[in-house]
């Protein structure tokens, strides 16, 4: 398994390998080698800058030459008009850097402004708001970065760092007590220690994993508000809770109400919109 940092450098490599090819011909034709030259990141829309961190990685994994003036960090708030960073260097580095960078940075920023929205509708709950596996191929890591920084809460990062039986789980292994003594076994036969989560789409199906006590969390899918809150109220504090299944900005501080310890949103990461900067000549 990869490292963090193994993962991010894979990402820049590839990302440079699709975008340069066998060379920048624009820049090549017309730039000289020599060339030196500055530009400035130029914020042109309000929100939570993120992405600051690897936009340093991509400058110098391409030219360690390269060098940043950074008078802004990850989680600020931002404004049109603010210039977080200044980068000076060969021109040839800056123009084939500058794409990959602001593509990175505007995506991690829009996750990072979304999530803040969504925190911000948290305020005087305990509630926190989870991401999900919803995520762009490739690009995991720096998505989860992102919800951390705009205030959100990592969930698992993939299949292997905890074990979330849900509804095709439960169903294909024949049911919530079957889904969870074969958890159990498997966590013993290979001394796995990992955190259990299970989807409950009824009311039996939160008795049985009740009466059953092989989880931690219990995750709601698709219940009403009404819901839960009994769903709340029956587990009394036993097992951790999470809601789940369509729910958004503007019904997100009902659930939180109910005393749900997690909300999942997948829309932090799956559909959101980059927010807006340019990567200027100074």
């Amino acid at each position: 398994m990869y490292t963090v940092d193994e993962l991010n450098d894979r990402l820049i490599d590839l990302a440079f390998s699709e975008d340069i090819g066998d060379g920048d011909h624009t820049t090549l034709c017309c730039i000289p080698d020599d060339a030196m030259g500055r530009q400035r990141l130029l914020i042109k829309e309000e929100g939570i800058l993120a992405g600051m961190r690897i936009a340093k990685e991509i400058f110098h994994r391409f030219d360690p030459t390269m060098q940043v003036e950074q008078t802004m960090h990850d989680g600020d708030h931002v404004r049109p008009g603010d210039v977080p960073m200044i980068v000076t260097g060969k021109v040839r580095s800056l123009l084939q850097t500058e794409r990959l960078m602001l593509n990175v940075m505007q995506r991690m920023s829009g996750i990072a402004t979304m999530t803040h929205e969504y925190v911000k509708r948290l305020e005087g709950t305990h509630t926190r708001v989870l991401d999900t596996r919803k995520t762009t191929p490739g690009m995991r890591m720096l998505e989860k970065e992102a919800v951390k920084i705009g205030g959100g809460v990592n969930h698992r990062i993939g299949l292997f760092d905890m074990i979330l039986l849900k509804d095709n789980h439960v169903d294909f292994a024949g049911g919530i007590k079957a889904a969870l003594d074969r958890c159990a076994a498997y966590q013993a036969q290979h001394g796995l220690h990992l955190k259990v989560e299970i989807e409950c789409r009824t009311f039996d199906e939160i008795r049985q994993v009740m009466e059953h006590g092989g989880a931690d969390r219990i995750m709601l899918d698709n219940f009403s508000v009404a819901d839960t809150r009994r769903a709340v109220e029956l587990i009394g504090g036993r097992f951790e809770t999470e809601s789940s299944g369509g729910i958004t900005l503007d019904t997100l501080r009902q659930y939180a109400e109910c005393g749900v310890d997690f909300i999942s949103v997948g829309a932090l990461t799956h559909s959101v919109k980059g927010l807006d900067m340019s990567f200027k000549a100074c």
